[in-house]
C-alpha cells in the first residue's frame, strides 16, 4: 500500500487508465463504482450473446448482439434516471412484434444500420447519453461462440452450449472473415494501467473476448496490472463444481500463460439458507478457495468481503471491488513512473 502524499503525487499527473472486460449483468455493477472514482474508464464489451432480445435482433437483421453494450452503456451515462430508465424500458407481451424487446437494443440496431458498423453506433450514442468513459464492442461483427466438451463433443451459440449442461474444455470464436477487435480495443489494452476480467460468465461473457486474436495477442503483451474478479457462486452449464484456481487456470490455458496477476475472490460465508435446497447441486453453490492452486499460476490474492447478499441472491459489493481495482492501477501507475 503507498503512502496517501505518493498516490496524491501520481494522481495529479493523470487519470488511472481502467479496461474493464466482459459481459453480462456483473460488468454494469463493477462499472457503476468504478464511475465513482477518478478514473479513465473503458468498457470492451462482448458481442457474441444470442439469446434474448439481442439474440432475436441478432438473427433478424445480423447485426452485433446490443443487449450487453446497452448495459454498460446506461451504467457509465451521465443522463438523468428518468431518462436512462426509457433506454431500458421493456415492451410486454401485449406488444405482439415488440414483446421482450429493450427500446435501447432497437436503437442501437437503427444506428449500426444507419452507421454501417456497431463501433461507430455506439460512439454516437455513448455522446448521446453523455458516457463517462469509452465503451467498446469487442469486435465490428457478431461473432459465434464455439465450444468443445470434456467428452469430445462440440456445440456452437452460447445459448446451445449452455444448454448441454456440460463442463466445458475450450471455448473460441467465428465469423464470417477472421475475428479482429477494432484498433481503439488494442490501444485501450496496451495503454491500460489495470485490466479488469469479469465479474461475469466465465466460457460466454470473458473468453469470447479473449478469443479474438488480435485481443488475445494484446493480452499477452500489455504490461498492465490484470485482475481477474471472481464470480461468487458457480454457474449452471459453465463452472459448476470448478474452484476459484480453475477459473483463473482456464482463463490461463486459453491465453497460453500465467497471465492473470492478481484475483479477488470472496472469503464472506454465504448463507444457503436463503436459496431453494434444489438448487444446490448446480447454480447457486459458493464458489470454493484453492489458494494453493492460485499460488502455482502466480496469482496474487486479495480475499475480502465482496458480497452484496439481499432478497435471497448473492451479488459482488460493487464499491469493495472498486476500491480494490483503483488502488491496484494507482501502484502500477507509480511503478511505471
Amino acid at each position: 500500500m503507498f503512502s496517501e502524499n505518493k498516490i496524491i503525487r501520481v494522481i495529479k499527473r493523470r487519470r488511472p487508465r481502467v479496461v474493464v472486460i466482459g459481459g453480462g449483468t456483473g460488468l454494469p455493477v463493477i462499472l457503476k463504482a468504478l464511475k465513482k472514482q477518478d478514473a479513465e474508464i473503458t468498457a470492451i464489451v462482448t458481442v457474441s450473446d444470442d439469446g434474448g432480445s439481442s439474440g432475436v435482433i441478432r438473427n433478424y437483421i445480423n447485426v452485433v448482439p446490443p443487449g450487453d453494450i446497452r448495459n454498460v452503456l446506461v451504467s457509465l451515462s451521465e443522463l438523468p434516471d428518468d431518462e436512462k430508465k426509457i433506454f431500458q424500458y421493456r415492451f410486454d407481451s401485449k406488444d405482439a412484434f415488440f414483446s421482450g424487446h429493450a427500446i435501447g437494443n432497437l436503437i442501437i440496431a437503427a444506428l449500426s444500420e444507419m452507421q454501417g458498423n456497431i463501433f461507430d453506433a455506439v460512439q454516437t450514442l455513448s455522446a448521446m447519453m453523455k458516457v463517462d468513459g469509452h465503451v467498446y464492442p469487442s469486435a465490428n461483427e457478431p461473432l459465434t461462440l464455439n465450444a468443445e466438451f470434456m467428452d469430445g463433443s462440440k456445440a456452437k451459440g452460447e445459448v446451445e452450449i449452455t444448454s448441454q449442461h456440460k463442463q466445458i474444455k475450450r471455448v473460441w470464436v467465428t465469423a464470417d472473415d477472421t475475428p479482429k477487435a477494432p484498433d481503439a480495443v488494442i490501444d485501450a489494452i496496451m495503454g491500460a494501467d489495470a485490466i479488469v476480467l469479469g465479474p461475469g460468465s466465465l466460457f460466454t461473457s470473458i473468453l469470447p473476448n479473449l478469443m479474438i486474436p488480435n485481443v488475445g495477442e494484446a493480452m499477452r503483451q500489455t504490461k498492465a496490472e490484470t485482475i481477474y474478479v471472481c464470480n461468487i457462486m458457480t454457474q449452471a452449464g459453465e463452472t459448476v463444481g470448478l474452484t476459484d484456481a480453475d477459473h483463473v487456470r482456464i482463463i490461463n490455458q486459453h491465453l497460453g500463460g500465467n497471465y492473470i496477476d492478481t484475483a479477488l475472490i470472496n472469503g464472506a460465508k454465504i448463507d444457503m439458507t436463503k436459496f431453494h435446497p434444489e438448487d444446490y447441486d448446480e447454480y447457486l453453490m459458493p464458489v470454493k478457495n484453492d489458494f494453493e492452486g492460485l499460488k502455482a499460476q502466480d496469482c496474487r490474492v486479495i480475499m475480502d468481503d465482496f458480497t452484496d447478499q439481499r432478497n435471497g441472491l448473492v451479488f459482488h459489493d460493487g464499491d469493495k471491488v472498486a476500491n480494490e481495482i483503483i488502488d491496484l492501477a494507482l501502484q502500477e501507475m507509480f511503478k511505471r513512473k
